[in-house]
């Protein structure tokens, strides 16, 4: 790892992106949560990201979050923003203070099981496929209004939002088209079934001006912060 002032002065350089798309927007910058992705990274990215004052890390892979979780020396909230396979959902439950990719009733059934069975009560977000993207996991947008009725109903899951990302592209209409759907669908299903469904996690490094104009309340941000990933170990 690089030294803490080098983060620091990376994520100040990200704070300022995120204050001046949010001042485009006409938005608080306080609305807009950066949230370090720390995947394929060393424990230490997510202590740099707790000093500097940030709630949470996100991570990709369950195992390889457990492997890191107990070398870190500073206390912060793991969000899961990969998939999830189902027979990895207990793990999840367990180690993670939030899942992001929940993208089908099987799996808030299972992660509803698994949170009772802790004794928690685990945050969760629906991950919808806004772009239409068949690369991309996340549940279709038609699909949502059943999704969301399942989750509100799992007495152990707390739905917090949405979740999405855009289809890779050159033609920046794509993510401006995928965050609007996100946020119009936020803005149909939240009175429909009477749940704020406050977050709108979407938007990354390349994309987070994009998604803060369509308003998003979290980006996801790993390259800005870390530089260029490793590959990740074997069997994670």
């Amino acid at each position: 790892m690089f030294p803490y002032e080098e983060f620091k002065a990376r994520a100040d350089a990200v704070r300022a992106h995120i204050a001046t798309a949010c001042q485009k927007a006409r938005r608080d910058p306080a609305t807009v949560e950066l949230l370090a992705v720390t995947k394929t990274h060393p424990a230490a990215a997510a202590d740099y990201a707790a000093r500097y004052g940030l709630r949470a890390v996100g991570e990709n892979r369950v195992q390889e979050a457990i492997a890191k979780q107990p070398l870190c020396a500073e206390k912060i909230q793991w969000e899961l923003i990969g998939h999830l396979q189902s027979n990895k959902a207990r793990l999840a439950a367990a180690h993670f203070d939030r899942v992001q990719s929940v993208d089908s009733a099987k799996l808030a059934a299972l992660l509803d099981r698994a949170a009772g069975e802790l004794g928690k009560t685990l945050g969760v977000l629906l991950q919808i496929n806004a772009g239409h993207d068949p690369a991309k996991f996340g549940a279709e947008p038609e699909d949502a209004p059943r999704l969301l009725e399942t989750a509100l109903a799992c007495p152990h899951l707390r739905v917090d939002g949405l979740m999405t990302i855009a289809p890779l592209s050159s033609d920046p209409a794509v993510a401006v088209r995928t965050f609007d759907n996100l946020r119009a669908l936020r803005d149909r299903l939240a009175p429909e079934f009477g749940t704020p469904l406050r977050e709108l996690s979407m938007g990354m490094s390349g994309d987070l001006e994009t998604a803060i104009l369509a308003g998003s309340t979290q980006v996801r941000v790993g390259t800005a912060l870390f530089g260029t990933r490793e590959p990740p170990p074997a069997n994670v």
